[in-house]
């Protein structure tokens, strides 16, 4: 792989962003996007459990235990109180995946202030994610096709960023969204076309928004326990749109209905036609893009 690191900036104006990152899709990390928020001076694990510790929550594991699901599903719940003792003890793989904590405790979300610095901002649908240290969300791209803003709050998350046209070399799963490789242990014998990848790389801390452009592939790992909350903007493309909800109500369809008809045999199909596809890439000119 070979990773570039992503800059950051301050102070930068609508225009200017929309200009030299959006129509470029290029990540940039925002310094300043919550600027002014209370939730920077108020939010830790305390101030979680007085609001909101008897809130029973859903708690992801281990993403390679559902490799061809597009969403793993939840292990089960715990009280917000029992997951923040838990991630708290030490390195666990106990993750809070599109927690809609903020929506369940309105207070929450007054804390937070964010600089309409694109076009259609959803801020009444901001998501929190928690994680234990050393744990990872597989690599994926949002199948809605939204950009993404990801402020860190507590604790620090490296983050890995690859364009839609790298979809081959990193082993995409047909009519799924994510791939089956091991970001975080290459096995360049194992996917050799992972050799040819160019994408980004950065490390996340208190305070930091990365923006994640329409479509980008993102892994993410929890360096040490902490968390998270994501603004999405809708793409001013009507095209990227289109494929959002085809991805949405058409392609997630048909993949739960061929896995519910043929099962493990479907899963198998799609490997090896995510290999062919990869090796296919390698013969054609390898990586298209070059940061």
């Amino acid at each position: 792989m070979h990773l570039s690191p992503i800059p950051s900036v301050t102070g930068i104006e609508k225009k200017e962003f929309t200009q030299q990152y959006v129509k470029n899709g290029q990540p940039v990390i925002l310094t300043d996007f919550i600027s002014g928020s209370p939730a920077l001076e108020k939010w830790d694990h305390d101030y979680f459990r007085a609001v909101a510790g008897d809130l029973r929550v859903k708690v992801h594991g281990k993403e390679e235990n559902n490799p061809d699901w597009v969403t793993t599903p939840p292990l089960g719940t715990m009280l917000l109180n029992e997951y923040l003792d838990s991630i708290e003890a030490g390195p666990s793989e106990l993750r809070l995946f599109l927690s809609n904590l903020l929506l369940e405790r309105p207070v929450l979300k007054k804390d937070l202030k964010v600089r309409k610095i694109i076009d259609h901002l959803l801020p009444s649908l901001p998501f929190l994610f928690f994680g234990g240290a050393g744990s990872s969300v597989r690599y994926h791209y949002d199948i809605d096709m939204s950009h993404v803003f990801l402020t860190q709050f507590q604790g620090e998350k490296k983050v890995l960023l690859f364009r839609n046209d790298q979809s081959p070399l990193l082993y995409r799963l047909p009519f799924n969204f994510h791939g089956t490789a091991d970001l975080r242990r290459p096995d360049y014998d194992r996917f050799p076309a992972l050799r040819y990848l160019h994408g980004w790389e950065c490390t996340l801390k208190f305070g930091d928004t990365l923006y994640i452009p329409s479509g980008h592939w993102h892994y993410i790992q929890y360096i040490t326990a902490g968390y998270s909350v994501s603004h999405r903007a809708l793409s001013a493309s009507i095209l990227e749109r289109a494929i959002g909800l085809k991805n949405i109500f058409i392609t997630r369809r048909i993949d739960n209905l061929l896995r519910k008809i043929y099962q493990e045999r479907w899963y198998n199909k799609k490997v090896k036609m995510a290999h062919k596809r990869a090796a296919a890439r390698q013969r054609t000119g390898k990586s298209l893009f070059h940061i």
